[in-house]
């Protein structure tokens, strides 16, 4: 057990006797200045089992994780860990007791090899003294083996896919003979069939012992993949339950206590002209003789299965990817677009699926990345005026209400909600009257994700923006489209109103039709 400051006694006496679980928190108290993180949280985590931690951002999961990782030292409270007691224990000695940590952002050294990352600072040597090469490839190629993922040690990690770099971190983990791994949101930069081999990893993991604390906020993967869910809110546990006792209804109130009816806002649309017509467009094998058309003020998804060429739509609309055949009109006139820029200049905004890599410069800040997008307006003479284009950047930030310090902080350090609401901003600063959205809400938290709904609806209702959304989320495509396309292997199968619409209708064309 890790005992933390001011443990009290009945807490001891409370989880020593407990064999079924490999943690459990007792009682967890943490305060910053002025701020109280975390309030008397109870958590624990049975042998071989994998556990859901869910809330919002700033619930309180960092923090938790923080403390168990021995990042942070609690306030009061107390933890056990597989039968050990240990007070203050540091970061390396919790990663020798058997917690890995595992974040989105991967602690590797890309220009070292797979073998080296896997032993980074515990090199195997000979009785020389010398680093044993051939030993540490060997032994990384069984850890590789055991996961289910054939990789050359000797492959230099930045060559690998994002999948890939992570079974190297689990491989790490193992290699040090984890006992509890805890995944902060492992599946955000995964496509579909790469979370469904990390699935099989888990479940091969969880059949020789190992327990999980997986951290998302997509709930279907909660469903899928634990046996028990945990909810943060405000710092305090609402409800921790086995995960067959939770519905996605109740999750969702739990975490942002309103129901799941609640969860989309009204909407009271007001269609204008045709503003956007694609006809017969192809785009290689992804994208097969589309036709679509979107009107002023009307939100119009696309879905299907992955793999359906749902991104590569929007991406050949925006002339990110160049067109085979077909026609675009904007406003009735026939437009050429062979370039984002192009797309840009006509008013055809495009929000990408992965913001941190296509839609923002993660190292520049707020304002940087809102005006970067038409510049112009802020250039009087031969020079940049600062104060034009600050006062700019605040109203979007009041409009759109992103939470940020200063326009001047790093937008890298915002949550995945305000940044996906800089993108928008971004798009609006460019003057954009026709948006194109793909996954707007992947990677954001339950309560961000409201808030990025009401501002999709305000702005079509208030502004006449025309939206054409991708998502891989049926709720969220039944609960904000007004009429939903439905796309198979690079085909549109079918149009649906949003009466006519449900997730068997849609999965009927997405998969049989």
């Amino acid at each position: 057990m890790l005992q933390t400051a001011n443990q009290p006694d009945e807490d001891d006496l409370a989880i020593r006797g407990d064999n079924h679980s490999i943690l459990k928190m007792v009682g967890i108290d943490k305060s910053f200045p002025g701020v109280k993180a975390l309030q008397k949280v109870s958590f624990s985590v049975d042998r071989g089992e994998v556990h859901a931690l869910v809330g919002e951002n700033g619930a309180g999961k960092s923090t938790l994780m923080k403390i168990l990782s021995g990042a942070y030292t609690s306030d009061h409270g107390a933890i056990w860990f597989d039968g050990e007691i240990t007070a203050h224990a540091s970061p390396s000695e919790m990663i020798d007791r058997g917690i890995a940590v595992i974040y989105q952002e991967f602690a590797q050294a890309p220009h070292l090899t797979v073998a080296e990352n896997i032993f980074m600072h515990r090199l195997p040597t000979t009785r020389a003294g010398i680093v044993d090469w051939s030993e540490m490839e060997v032994q990384s190629v069984r850890y590789m083996e055991r996961l289910g993922f054939a990789i050359d040690p000797r492959t230099q990690v930045s060559d690998l896919s994002v999948a890939q770099r992570q079974m190297v971190e689990i491989a790490r983990a193992i290699s040090r003979n984890a006992k509890l791994i805890v995944l902060d949101e492992p599946s955000a930069v995964l496509g579909d069939s790469e979370l469904e081999k990390l699935f099989v990893t888990i479940r091969s993991l969880q059949d020789e012992g190992v327990s999980f604390i997986y951290i998302s906020h997509r709930l279907k993967e909660v469903f899928d993949i634990s046996q028990s869910v945990t909810v943060l809110k405000d710092g305090e546990v609402m409800k921790s339950d086995k995960t067959e006792n939770w519905t996605t209804e109740t999750l969702i109130q739990a975490m942002v206590g309103r129901s799941l009816t609640d969860y989309f806002p009204s909407r009271s649309p007001n269609f204008g002209d045709e503003v956007l017509r694609v006809t017969g467009l192809s785009c290689g094998d992804m994208v097969k003789d589309v036709s679509l058309s979107l009107r002023s003020g009307e939100i119009l998804g696309v879905c299907g299965l992955a793999g359906a060429g749902r991104s590569e739509l929007l991406r050949a609309i925006v002339g990110a990817d160049a067109i085979d055949s077909g026609t675009i009109e904007l406003h009735g006139n026939s437009a050429t677009i062979n370039s984002p820029r192009k797309a840009i200049a006509l008013g055809l905004g495009f929000a990408p699926e992965d913001r941190k890599t296509e839609g923002l410069f993660l190292d520049q800040s707020v304002g940087f990345n809102i005006t970067i997008s038409r510049l112009r307006d802020f250039i009087t003479g031969f020079r940049l005026n600062l104060g034009k284009e600050k006062a700019a950047v605040r109203g979007h930030i009041e409009r759109l209400r992103v939470k940020t310090p200063t326009v001047e902080t790093r937008i890298g350090n915002l949550s995945g909600g305000n940044q996906q609401k800089c993108v928008l901003a971004k798009q609006l600063n460019a003057k954009c009257d026709v948006l194109l959205v793909d996954e707007p809400t992947r990677g954001v938290d339950v309560g961000a994700k409201r808030e990025i709904y009401d501002l999709l609806v305000e702005l079509t209702e208030k502004n006449g923006l025309a939206i054409l959304m991708v998502s891989s989320e049926l709720p969220e495509i039944l609960g904000m489209c007004d009429r939903i396309l439905v796309m198979r292997e690079g085909v549109m199968t079918a149009e649906l109103t949003k009466d006519d619409a449900s997730e068997e209708e849609i999965m009927k064309y997405a998969t049989f039709h």
